[in-house]
């Protein structure tokens, strides 16, 4: 099930089960997970995209490995808060998604999410190749976490 509201989404989670964020671009798909507290998340892989099913199943390799709880998507939104086509995009890809898991799924706005990455990486002195490599999962891993803290202000409000 999609859930446009993370109070929702939050809702339908169990207990210390660890999320997974994706980050999706037109030829890779960032992975990050949180630990099952839902304090942390970390940048796992990047999937190369092929055809829907085999991301897919590659995906759903790694939420069974992981005991991945739910999904968030990063959601690409334009600077001025209007959904374009890659908007658009992702969410197809997470309806496709839910006729193929049972895994709650929600979006988190990913703006400048990949800017933060390749600011971070700069930081950690990587070179141009490196954070080439790795800028789709830490991506992931910035929308994870942002997607953590809300989830964490909304358990500290409560």
């Amino acid at each position: 099930m999609i859930f446009e509201d993370v109070t929702e989404f939050a809702d339908a989670l169990p207990s210390y089960a660890p999320l997974a964020g994706l980050d999706l671009g037109t030829k890779t798909i960032g992975v990050a997970v949180s630990d099952a507290m839902l304090t942390i998340a970390s940048p796992l892989e990047t999937i190369k995209r092929t055809k829907f099913q085999a991301d897919a199943t590659r995906l759903f390799e790694i939420t069974a490995h992981r005991n991945v709880a739910g999904i968030v998507l990063g959601l690409p939104r334009n600077m001025d808060g209007s959904e374009g086509p890659r908007a658009q995009s992702t969410r197809a890809f997470a309806r496709n998604l839910t006729r193929l898991t049972e895994l709650p799924i929600t979006y988190w706005d990913e703006r400048l999410s990949s800017v933060a990455a390749d600011r971070a990486m700069l930081e950690a002195d990587l070179s141009r190749k490196r954070r080439a490599e790795r800028i789709d999962n830490v991506a992931a891993g910035i929308i994870l976490q942002g997607l953590l803290d809300r989830l964490g202000h909304l358990r500290s409000a409560s």
